[in-house]
């Protein structure tokens, strides 16, 4: 989502960059704006002109047009209409655990007897044995996908004034001879 509103953002910068850039003349020392980049064009027109008894005759005369560059580009205004991420994870995790005991036990046992006399033995073993064995297995998986879609977006109401501004100051003037 960050990412679309810094490309939203930088789309906007970009714009002005491209205004300032193409439709301005700038001043070489400052660098400020000084006045609208203007384009004059010549061409020949088939005008009527009044003769001297009161009549027309069509007349092919010279003309200029001056017309402000930035009316005659598209401006770029690219709008982020639409952003959809997708993220899949899969996660596979296997924990194994195993335990064997083993528990001996190993018994003896004597007995010697006289008459008067006796004697007993007894002899004991003992043993208890247990392991242990522990495994983790962790897979992981990710994937994201992003899908977004631009489009040129409608001019903002200042810029629309502005390129309505200019386009009052086209000039149609006939050429001097």
């Amino acid at each position: 989502m960050n990412a679309g509103v810094k490309a939203q953002a930088q789309s906007a910068m970009t714009s002005v960059d491209f205004i300032k850039a193409v439709g301005f003349d700038h001043d070489q020392s400052t660098g400020d704006i000084t006045e609208p980049t203007m384009i004059t064009f010549s061409y020949k027109k088939t005008v009527d002109e009044k003769q001297t008894n009161g009549s027309t005759k069509p007349v092919e005369k010279q003309f200029n047009l001056t017309v402000p560059f930035l009316t005659m580009l598209p401006i770029p205004f690219i709008r982020v209409e639409e952003t959809t991420i997708d993220f899949n994870a899969k996660i596979t995790s296997i924990i194994e655990s195993s335990a064997a005991t083993q528990f001996g036990i190993d018994t003896e046992m004597s007995a010697k007897g006289g008459c008067l006399f006796a004697s007993a033995s007894l002899k004991v073993n003992c043993s208890y044995k247990r392991s242990t064995t522990s495994s983790a297995k962790v897979e992981r998986t990710y994937s994201m996908s992003v899908h977004v879609r631009a489009v040129q977006d409608e001019l903002p109401a200042g810029t629309e004034r502005l390129l309505s501004i200019l386009e009052n100051s086209i000039k149609e003037t006939p050429a001097s001879a």
